[in-house]
C-alpha cells in the first residue's frame, strides 16, 4: 500500500502523529457532543469554579487572622462541597469515557495492523529498562532508539489530546482534581 509522501524519510512517524491528532479531534468532538455542552455539565462546572475560589477567599482569610471553630468548620464545608461536585463531574465525564476508549483502541488496532513490525521513528536517546519494552515493542532487531507505532502513538495521544483539551477550554477546573478516587483527608484520620 503506496502512502503519500511513502518516499519521504519520516512519513511513518508523521501519519502516527497525524492520526494521533485526528482521533483527539473526534474524541473531543464526542466529549462536547455527550458532555461539555449540557447544561448539566456547566452547572457542575460553575459550582466547582465558585467553590473553589470561595474556598481560596476564605483560607487566605484566615491566613491572616486567627482561625475560629466556626471559620474552620465553614471552609471543610465548602471542601467537602468542591470534593462532591468535583466526584459527580468525574462520574458524569465518565459515561463518554467507554464510547472515547471504543473510538481509541479501533484506532490502536488499525495503526499496529498498518505499521506491525516497522520502525516509525528513531529516539534521540537510549531508554531504560521498562520504556525500552515499550518502545521497541514488536520491532525485529536490537537497535534500542528504534520506535515502535505504540510507543509514539501513547505519547501523542496524551500531549496532543490534553494540550487540545487546555486550547477548546474542556480542561477540567482547577478545583476538580479529585476524581473518582480522591486522596484520603488528613484531618478525619
Amino acid at each position: 500500500m503506496a502512502y503519500p509522501f511513502s518516499d519521504f524519510k519520516y512519513s511513518d512517524g508523521l501519519t502516527v502523529v497525524g492520526i494521533s491528532f485526528c482521533t483527539a479531534i473526534v474524541c473531543e468532538a464526542i466529549s462536547w457532543i455527550l458532555i461539555y455542552r449540557t447544561n448539566s455539565y456547566k452547572n457542575l462546572r460553575s459550582s466547582i469554579d465558585k467553590a473553589s475560589k470561595k474556598l481560596e477567599t476564605m483560607k487566605t482569610d484566615s491566613n491572616k487572622i486567627n482561625i475560629k471553630k466556626s471559620k474552620t468548620k465553614k471552609i471543610d464545608r465548602v471542601e467537602t462541597s468542591l470534593k462532591e461536585s468535583s466526584r459527580d463531574l468525574s462520574l458524569f465525564k465518565f459515561k463518554s469515557g467507554g464510547v472515547v476508549a471504543l473510538v481509541l483502541f479501533v484506532v490502536f488496532g488499525l495503526l499496529n495492523s498498518l505499521f506491525e513490525g516497522k520502525v516509525v521513528a528513531k529516539l534521540p536517546f537510549k531508554p531504560f529498562g521498562l520504556i525500552m519494552k515499550m518502545s521497541h515493542r514488536g520491532l525485529q532487531g536490537n537497535d534500542p532508539t528504534d520506535c515502535s507505532m505504540a510507543f509514539l502513538y501513547f505519547l501523542c495521544s496524551i500531549s496532543i489530546r490534553t494540550n487540545l483539551q487546555k486550547f477548546l477550554g474542556f480542561a477540567p477546573p482547577r478545583g476538580a482534581s479529585a476524581g473518582l478516587f480522591p486522596m484520603p483527608d488528613p484531618k478525619t484520620s
